[in-house]
């Protein structure tokens, strides 16, 4: 319990750095094949705020969170089917899980599932170090540094997001990268994985992200958006489904630019924005590997419905609560970058990404690039 204790304070700490397109309320919402109940709203999938301090008092807030994961008991083999305990965010994150959800329910699904859907990634890392969830979607930076704190006890099993942020204006200035330079940008995630996107984006494509343009961070998504709503901010960088709300609500603002085509842009196809992943328990994929590329299957046919059958899908996003309005939802899918990589581009692709955060603050990945072991193989 002490180790638990003391890499639970580290991980919840570390998990507010990822995404700032990862996190909401921190409302759980659990479903299992019998059942698909679905609670609480949803704010913007967010990436958590970096920080590092390892306080007595996040101790025992993650002991109590790790306690508080309900049970669902071991995985074991029902009718043929093999028990795996689910954690997925809403949000972007877990949009690509809902199809895999309703089939669930409906029994049919390969395996038996039991799914967690929680509003914030601390939430589900609690859930991860109890060993109360044997698979879970989290931000990509959180799931290296799972593997750094559990010593390698967690793999990665896909790519599931890639990038979800876009610059949004009140007006038609903004059409490149290079427009942003001497102007006012607003956004959030300041110290974290969005920060070190814009600014990788900005340096590459020769503005000082210091001297070139003033970057206004505010800490709240919804803070931001409401200011775009209203029109009090002209430009703001901004996650889905917030610039999904934003769209809706003020006709003036559009997408000025995709940062997930900026990004391959500048990276020139060495890595991918990638913001999203699934993760599995190392000891759990061993045991149960027919089971686990079983889930691979059903989770990839998930996704590649969620990106064909848009207002089907957002109806299963909203009955999950993954989403909290299929209006909403069907907006945010075709902005929402929901993919599948897995295997050696799986590998390649983040690596490089990694690389990126390493070199603006080796902690947003928990201080070191994953070595090959962190990579499971089918």
């Amino acid at each position: 319990m002490k180790m638990l204790k003391k890499i639970g304070a580290v991980i919840i700490c570390a998990a507010m750095l990822g995404l700032t397109a990862c996190g909401g309320t921190s409302e759980t919402t659990t479903q299992t094949s019998a059942d698909t109940t679905a609670a609480a709203d949803t704010a913007a999938e967010t990436t958590t705020a970096e920080t590092t301090a390892e306080t007595e008092e996040t101790t025992e807030d993650t002991t109590a969170e790790t306690e508080d994961m309900s049970d669902t008991g071991t995985p074991h083999n029902m009718a043929g089917k093999t028990s795996i305990r689910i954690g997925t965010l809403k949000g972007p994150t877990g949009m690509g899980m809902a199809k895999l959800i309703e089939d669930n329910s409906q029994g049919e699904a390969k395996n038996s599932y039991s799914f967690t859907v929680a509003g914030a990634p601390d939430d589900i890392t609690a859930g991860v170090i109890s060993g109360d969830l044997d698979i879970a979607a989290v931000p990509t930076n959180l799931a290296s540094v799972l593997y750094k704190k559990t010593e390698g006890e967690v793999q990665l099993l896909a790519l599931n997001t890639l990038g979800v942020l876009y610059v949004l204006e009140n007006g038609d200035t903004i059409n490149s990268i290079e427009d942003l330079k001497g102007k006012t940008v607003y956004a959030t995630g300041q110290g974290s994985t969005p920060e070190y996107v814009l600014n990788y984006i900005l340096t590459k494509n020769g503005i000082d992200p210091e001297k070139d343009v003033e970057i206004v961070y505010l800490a709240e998504h919804a803070e931001l958006a409401s200011q775009m709503t209203s029109g009090d901010v002209a430009i703001g960088m901004l996650p889905v489904p917030n610039v999904t709300s934003v769209l809706m609500s003020n006709p003036d603002v559009r997408i000025a630019l995709n940062l997930t085509e900026e990004w391959n842009k500048a990276a020139g196809g060495d890595s991918v924005l990638s913001m999203g992943c699934v993760i599995v328990n190392k000891k759990f994929a061993e045991e149960n590997k027919d089971a686990v590329n079983a889930f691979l299957d059903e989770y990839k046919a998930s996704i590649e419905f969620a990106n064909s059958n848009i207002e089907e899908a957002a109806e299963y996003m909203e009955k999950a609560e993954i989403i909290p309005k299929k209006q909403v939802a069907m907006k945010a899918i075709p902005d929402a970058n929901i993919t599948f990589i897995e295997g050696e581009q799986m590998k390649t692709q983040i690596l490089n990404f990694y690389q990126v955060l390493f070199d603006a603050n080796p902690k947003a990945i928990g201080g070191a690039i994953p070595d090959d072991n962190f990579f499971y193989e089918r």
